[in-house]
């Protein structure tokens, strides 16, 4: 079981928006529906609190830290099969953040496949704010059942 940690960024104008980055990388390029996440990473669970890998991977995804405000747990999902399992547990925290002020971290991989060669590619092309609606269409499968949590913390 792999272990992420994540920050789901949200505004209200009066409804509820929500922070998600298209997964940078040519797999993801061409998709859309189910092709953004919310802002996190992976952590080792005996080295890290969840909490603070959030916070980091916000920042290493995102190039800017996470903004203040009050740190709302939303749970765990777990999704994915055989080797490639993950656990995600995510806050949700009220704040504003330009989109366009975004500095992606990358990460590399070898492309076109067993060619031997390697290139970087940012892990999010582009960051967007969406109404839960929206949202739910926009974000992977297993990050899906995060948003009804959040509507319920927030009522």
């Amino acid at each position: 079981m792999k272990y992420s940690a994540g920050v789901l960024l949200f505004r209200r104008e009066p409804e509820v928006h929500v922070l998600l980055g298209h997964m940078g990388g040519p797999l993801w390029a061409r998709k859309d529906s189910g092709a953004w996440s919310i802002p996190k990473g992976e952590y080792e669970p005996a080295a890290e609190e969840a909490r603070a890998a959030a916070a980091r991977e916000f920042e290493e995804e995102l190039g800017m830290p996470v903004p203040d405000g009050e740190w709302i747990a939303v749970g765990e999902v777990r999704y994915g099969s055989g080797r490639s399992k993950k656990q995600v547990t995510v806050w949700a925290v009220e704040g504003e953040l330009d989109p366009a002020r975004v500095v992606p971290g990358v990460f590399e991989m070898e492309w076109p496949p067993r060619s031997g060669e390697y290139r970087a590619f940012p892990e999010v092309d582009r960051v967007e704010w969406f109404d839960l609606t929206t949202a739910h269409d926009k974000l992977t499968t297993g990050q899906r059942p995060l948003l009804p949590r959040l509507a319920e913390r927030l009522r």
